[in-house]
């Protein structure tokens, strides 16, 4: 499995271009700002992008999405419960909540909801849905690795006082969907370095201090 992580736009957002080695089909995850860079690294990986999937709908995950949709023509991928940010207060879309300028994402060609599965050719990944950090929050599981979006960090969780974000939710899916993973399981978060399960669940101060 190839994965390429680029990070993007002022918020230093992860950006990950996952694709497969066999078939050279791929997905990208939270293109959240610098389309010409994503696209650029597509470029020299070779790879036919299938879908764009959105971990959250927050601005410096979407940034770039409705460019790098121009560019390849792949599926935009989220949670319906993140609809609202597309239909009610645009601060969260444009970026000016953060003071940033991004344009809006494109409306959604497929849901994500839990329990369902995005497969590129060989590749097998099942969406968790994970709220907390937003109402549609998701994870991406497959292949060893789980793509968290803004809900586990190395050694962090994500915020829960934005619009949408709530703290026990966010604990229970930190709880109940990741922390039930493999310990080998590599964790790809929305910022900062990666990480794996049995690190956060004997490291993690956030996750001790909750009962």
């Amino acid at each position: 499995m190839i994965i390429k992580k680029l990070v993007v736009g002022p918020i230093q957002s992860n950006c990950y271009i996952v694709g497969s080695e066999a078939t050279k089909k791929g997905m990208i995850i939270d293109p959240g700002a610098e389309s010409k860079q994503i696209l650029k690294a597509v470029k020299e990986l070779e790879l036919d992008i299938k879908f764009i999937v959105i971990t959250h709908v927050h601005t410096d995950h979407v940034g770039a999405a409705k460019k790098v949709k121009e560019a390849t023509g792949a599926l935009v991928c989220f949670h319906p419960e993140d609809t609202p940010f597309l239909q009610g207060d645009k601060r969260w879309l444009s970026g000016t909540i953060f003071g940033l300028a991004y344009d809006d994402p494109p409306a959604a060609d497929r849901w994500l909801k839990g329990g369902d599965s995005i497969d590129v050719d060989d590749l097998h990944f099942v969406v968790l849905h994970t709220p907390g950090h937003s109402l549609g929050g998701i994870c991406l599981l497959g292949e060893g690795v789980v793509f968290t979006g803004d809900t586990l960090f190395n050694y962090g969780i994500g915020r829960y006082d934005l619009e949408g974000g709530d703290y026990v939710k966010l604990m229970n899916s930190i709880h109940t969907k990741l922390m039930a993973l493999p310990d080998e399981t590599i964790v790809y978060p929305g910022h900062g370095p990666e990480t794996t399960i049995g690190a956060e669940r004997q490291g993690n101060p956030f996750l001790r201090s909750f009962d």
